[in-house]
């Protein structure tokens, strides 16, 4: 069902994503609009949903497009690629921000387990912004490992981040350190590798 109660037509929803992605853009090799095609007409949708996750990269797709991805995947029951649609409908309208995480080893941090990566946990962390105090101040960002469902204690990914307040993330630059937290003590740090686009939420 769409946001209206009204059923959704998974082929019709991802024809209209494929078509926004040009075939201009394949290289020798590459996957194209004409394989994910391929793929609808054998009806093997899964296979069709994971290509145009791959292919909207570039150029992006607007928010409203990962929106109807996000229904074909759920209408799918493919829940992962859902989450990853609407984390990617997010960025569109807010920004990216995307580092190089290392987490610590589990001698080392409160974390005993392996980090979700499909954005459920909202850890602080530290961008070297400061309270009124002038003692540190944490901001909250959502975490979506790729490409792995999870990250283990001592490991490293590429992750995004999804700022609550993408404002005060702003000022980051390519290379600059951040630190992970769960609570006081650092569970991780991060190089910064792409800062794009971010805007807060409309105010309510």
């Amino acid at each position: 069902m769409n946001a209206q109660g009204e059923p959704v037509d998974v082929v019709e929803l991802l024809q209209a994503a494929s078509l926004l992605v040009p075939e201009a853009r394949a290289g020798a090799g590459d996957l194209t609009v004409s394989d994910v095609w391929e793929y609808l007409r054998d009806d093997a949708w899964e296979v069709a949903v994971g290509m145009l996750e791959e292919l909207a990269d570039a150029p992006p797709l607007a928010a409203d497009r990962w929106r109807e991805l996000a229904l074909a995947a759920e209408q799918l029951c493919l829940p992962r690629s859902a989450a990853w649609c609407r984390w990617r409908g997010g960025e569109a309208r807010h920004g990216v921000v995307r580092a190089e995480l290392t987490l610590a080893p589990a001698a080392e941090s409160r974390r005993r387990t392996s980090l979700p990566g499909a954005g459920v946990l909202r850890p602080m962390w530290g961008i070297g912004n400061r309270a009124p105090d002038g003692g540190p101040a944490f901001d909250v960002a959502a975490l979506w490992v790729e490409h792995l469902p999870h990250l283990e204690p001592g490991g490293t990914a590429t992750v995004r981040l999804a700022p609550l307040v993408p404002s005060h993330w702003r000022r980051l630059r390519p290379g600059q350190v951040i630190t992970l937290h769960e609570d006081r003590t650092a569970g991780g740090t991060a190089v910064v590798l792409d800062v794009r686009d971010l805007r807060d939420p409309p105010a309510p």
